[in-house]
């Protein structure tokens, strides 16, 4: 796992990014955020600085620099108008879900045999390793 663990890393980082979308000057923390709304299709700074567990400063920096280019949409909540939703512009969806399909894909290849069970398993042990690593280096949950 030690050595497995860094070449899965470096191998995601290398995803090659679509043509649509390499004028943008993107790099992997724009494809964590991106992962988070193409699966969400909308979140708030809070919740997407929840699921990067990164500061909401720093969600915000990249939410306001992204929508700058275009890639994102942000709009008031209705709701609740000190909130902000963020979104994937819809012109450039497509090219940002194409960029994470060969990851979701292979996900996909390699779990879809196994019995939920068993997935179950395979997430809890990275789930453990990730307290685990983070424990051993002090980092906060």
């Amino acid at each position: 796992m030690i050595l497995l663990m860094p070449r899965l890393m470096a191998r995601s980082k290398r995803m090659p990014i679509p043509e649509e979308l390499k004028d943008f000057a993107l790099t992997p923390r724009h494809l964590s955020l991106l992962a988070l709304l193409v699966y969400d299709e909308e979140a708030t700074v809070k919740e997407l600085a929840a699921g990067l567990q990164v500061a909401s400063t720093t969600v915000s920096l990249v939410v306001g620099d992204l929508s700058r280019q275009g890639i994102l949409e942000r709009r008031e909540d209705e709701a609740d108008r000190r909130r902000t939703i963020v979104t994937i512009a819809v012109e450039h969806r497509a090219a940002v879900e194409s960029w994470l399909a060969a990851g979701a894909d292979s996900w996909h290849t390699v779990l879809q045999p196994l019995t939920p069970e068993e997935r179950g398993v395979v997430v809890g042990a990275l789930l453990a390793y990730e307290r685990e690593s983070m424990a051993a280096t002090g980092q906060p949950d």
